[in-house]
């Protein structure tokens, strides 16, 4: 397979995402982000590593966390500028909300939360530490994933109001929220999902799976979840009311010996990208039921990979920092 871009940096690429202007961006464990087609590069986390990255809620530019405590927003033209700092912090999860340019970072058991319109902080405080983070779409509420459930805070009210708790005992490591703020869903130790629906808190329990789920992601106008954790990527569907409840779950081109390591789909179309712990990428259209092989041949391990907003363009990097952009031929 002939890639339209693929470079090697020697260092664990965390993450590998598109901006808003379909712009690629880079972040790596050794600090570094980089714009592959700008052939830029820039210490954002100089002597330290990046832990988290997501794309800024203005659509440019990477907001990377470190195990220096520093939040950092980098961008191709300006290079890094330090949004925040806390010493001693690791900053492993970070989440933003592009409607009301938000930003949100955990410090152990803090929840960070910067309001870039009013240009303000609040701080909101857990009983145990916060292992992820989403908005729902209008930026209203923050929920927060921890232990024995999800913790959900209006994230525009004082630091002081009492949050609400969506409960299921175990620990709950990542979170995901459908596009239609119908439904929220955490990936748990014990590798299985945990759903509730909104509007009554009504509980989804969704198991399974033989590995523990690293990724998931909605896709197709919020109608499919897929998720990581099996031989083939799992995907769920969300096409009625209920959701997923009463429904079976699909595993998309299962392979022997190797895991999917990460997911993701087209935001409006029906196409998934995924890719396996023994580093191959595959494309699949869900309607048509093709597979398309992006990289077929076994390496390093898949750690993080992004589709374009029209599902295009593959951009992915593996655990020994190389990076590749597929592209359709002309």
């Amino acid at each position: 397979m002939t890639f339209a871009y693929q470079n090697s940096f020697d260092s664990y690429v965390v993450a590998a995402l598109f901006d808003t202007l379909g712009e690629p961006v880079v972040a790596l464990a050794d600090g570094r982000v980089v714009f592959p087609e700008a052939d830029a590069r820039y210490d954002a986390h100089p002597d330290a590593s990046i832990l988290s990255a997501v794309i800024h809620p203005t659509g440019l530019g990477v907001i990377t966390g470190g195990d220096d405590g520093r939040v950092v927003w980098t961008t191709k033209e300006a290079g890094p500028i330090e949004l925040a700092s806390h010493k001693g912090a690791w900053i492993d999860v970070i989440a933003v909300a592009p409607e009301g340019q938000v930003i949100a970072y955990a410090t152990a058991k803090k929840v960070h939360v910067l309001d870039l319109l009013k240009k303000e902080s609040k701080i909101f405080t857990h009983e145990h530490s916060v292992s992820d983070l989403v908005f729902d779409p209008k930026a209203r509420k923050l929920y927060c994933a921890t232990y024995n459930g999800v913790v959900v805070w209006f994230a525009r009210i004082d630091e002081k109001q009492k949050p609400t708790k969506l409960f299921w005992a175990g620990s709950h490591t990542k979170i995901a929220m459908a596009p239609s703020s119908e439904f929220v869903i955490t990936a748990m130790q014990e590798s299985a999902l945990h759903g509730w629906r909104l509007k009554d808190s009504k509980d989804m329990r969704m198991g399974g799976y033989p590995a523990k789920i690293k990724s998931l992601n909605f896709f197709a106008k919020g109608k499919l979840l897929a998720t990581s954790g099996a031989n083939g990527a799992v995907v769920w569907p969300f096409l009625r009311a209920n959701g997923p409840m009463g429904e079976e779950a699909s595993e998309i081109n299962p392979l022997e010996g190797t895991m999917v390591s990460c997911v993701a789909g087209a935001p409006e179309e029906t196409i998934l990208a995924a890719g396996t712990e023994d580093g191959r990428v595959w494309l699949a259209e869900l309607q048509s039921t093709h597979i398309e092989w992006i990289k077929g041949e076994k390496g390093a391990a898949i750690t993080s990979l992004s589709l374009s907003g029209e599902g295009t363009r593959i951009l992915f990097g593996d655990e020994d920092g190389t990076v590749y952009i597929f592209e359709p031929a002309e």
